[in-house]
């Protein structure tokens, strides 16, 4: 190995943990922030789950062209592009005057951000082997969720001190920091060819998507009468069936539905995509119960909020072992389950919990959700091959961010539903309506496990074991020299 490929071994993971940490400081000091933006914009609380919904949205509509940007302009560039575009986002987010201000540039944020996750994934794909995948993604997990750690602590503290703007402007020495290590450390990948950018797959899916979201986002509201949302909700989904007729016929789609043969990566992206469904909703919805609900402080709520991240943290440094010891399917279906569990068990926090019950709570959270995202993330690349490392990321990424987005307004959305026409400044009935979501929730998130049942006993053991698995699967290879025959 040369010594050029030893560096960007030993600091590229370093470059893309710093990056993330941003992005999770960000959205994580935002999610304590939300009541007292509404507060200062003179909305109710659940409204504003547009500036959280939106970012997640525009990351899912943007990340299907990362992979693209990287393949034609190179990792290096499009990645400090990427956090450039975040940090300049930032400083809007925290000079906007009005609702609709702060979402716009919640939006470009999330472009930003949607250019960061899958460029930098695809370089550490790229970089390591398969048999060093997982101990080189959880070591830029265990730098990253120092974000979710610190944010709500600094945002509560922020907010209780100083106004919600801060909370944006926090972001401007770290983006220059990221800046300089990309400039610095990160390789700088193109595609093996030059592929034309899918524009028509775009638009269907893109429109689609982003139809469909905000669908979601007002069903509920009694923004649209049943007629019109019913219309739209048909438009949205014709629009994403033509994009799955179109990618069949396209020689370079924007997302090669192919790769979803593969075992593995179909199992990871879409078991992962009903997982997150119900995991998707706690950010939002446990600080409006720690701050609505139990009547704490931003500042309290954040503290709450910290046990989880620094399990997260731990659990990294046992989740190989345990992958080694019991095989990915094992793990995924065990682990789906007790994370459904612990989130029923949040329907019991209400006044005069005891905090040590609340912080268990949210210790054990933080080691299955630790664990669950560790095994997803890292199987669905154990049989894509080199190759098409680049598409399989930009897909694992998209559908990741679409399931956070669906699953932040199915949360709300069932908060909502079971709230009905009673007031949200109703503490008693807030905190109802919030346990019953957390069971319905957790119910979902349950079910979901059924999706890795199809797992094999073997699936994963290349990475998890640094061996290859007994018959890997080359399905998209097989299919493509078929049609070429």
């Amino acid at each position: 190995m040369s010594t050029s490929e030893t560096i960007t071994k030993r600091y590229l993971p370093w470059v893309v943990a710093s990056a993330l940490f941003m992005e999770q400081l960000d959205s994580t000091i935002v999610n304590t922030a939300i009541p007292s933006m509404a507060a200062s914009l003179m909305v109710t609380p659940l409204s504003l789950k547009a500036v959280v919904t939106s970012y997640i949205l525009s990351l899912a509509v943007a990340i299907p062209i990362s992979g693209w940007m990287a393949d034609r302009y190179g990792t290096r560039r499009v990645f400090m592009t990427a956090i450039a575009i975040f940090t300049l986002a930032s400083v809007l987010c925290g000079l906007s005057v009005n609702s609709p201000m702060l979402v716009a540039s919640r939006l470009l944020q999330g472009f930003g951000a949607a250019m960061m996750m899958p460029v930098g994934r695809l370089a550490i794909v790229r970089t390591f082997p398969k048999a060093e995948l997982l101990t080189a993604m959880n070591f830029v997990i265990i730098p990253a969720l120092i974000g979710p750690l610190l944010g709500p602590t600094v945002g509560g503290l922020i907010v209780h001190w100083m106004s919600w703007r801060e909370i944006f402007f926090i972001n401007v020495p770290f983006g220059v920091a990221a800046i300089w290590l990309a400039h610095k450390y990160m390789p700088d990948y193109h595609g093996e060819e030059a592929r034309p950018l899918d524009v028509m797959g775009l638009i269907l899916f893109g429109t689609g998507i982003a139809l469909l979201s905000w669908l979601l986002e007002i069903f509920g509201e009694h923004r649209l009468d049943v007629t019109s949302w019913g219309v739209l909700f048909v438009i949205s989904v014709c629009l994403l069936a033509a994009y799955a007729w179109h990618a069949t016929r396209e020689e370079f789609p924007l997302l090669r539905l192919q790769l979803f043969r593969i075992r593995t990566f179909r199992v990871s992206v879409l078991g992962g995509f009903f997982t997150r469904l119900g995991v998707g909703g706690l950010p939002f919805l446990l600080p409006l119960l720690y701050q609505l609900g139990l009547g704490l402080p931003a500042w309290q709520s954040g503290l709450l909020m910290m046990p989880s991240a620094a399990a997260a943290m731990f659990m990294k440094f046992f989740s190989a072992r345990l992958l080694a010891r019991f095989g990915y399917r094992h793990v995924l279906m065990v682990n789906t389950a007790l994370i459904g569990v612990t989130i029923a068990m949040f329907s019991f926090v209400q006044l005069g919990t005891p905090i040590w019950m609340i912080v268990t709570l949210s210790l054990c959270q933080g080691f299955f959700n630790s664990l669950q995202f560790s095994s997803m993330n890292t199987i669905a690349y154990a049989d894509v091959d080199q190759k098409d490392s680049s598409m399989a990321s930009t897909m694992a990424s998209s559908m990741q961010q679409l399931s956070m987005s669906f699953g932040l307004a199915c949360g709300s959305l069932i908060t909502g539903w079971y709230l009905g026409d009673m007031p949200q400044t109703d503490r008693v009935v807030l905190t109802s309506a919030l346990h019953h979501a957390f069971l319905t929730l957790a119910g979902l998130t349950i079910l979901s496990a059924g999706m890795f049942w199809t797992l094999r006993k073997n699936d994963g053991e290349s990475i998890s074991r640094g061996t290859k698995a007994a018959e890997p699967t080359t399905v998209v290879a097989a299919t493509e020299q078929s049609a070429a025959q």
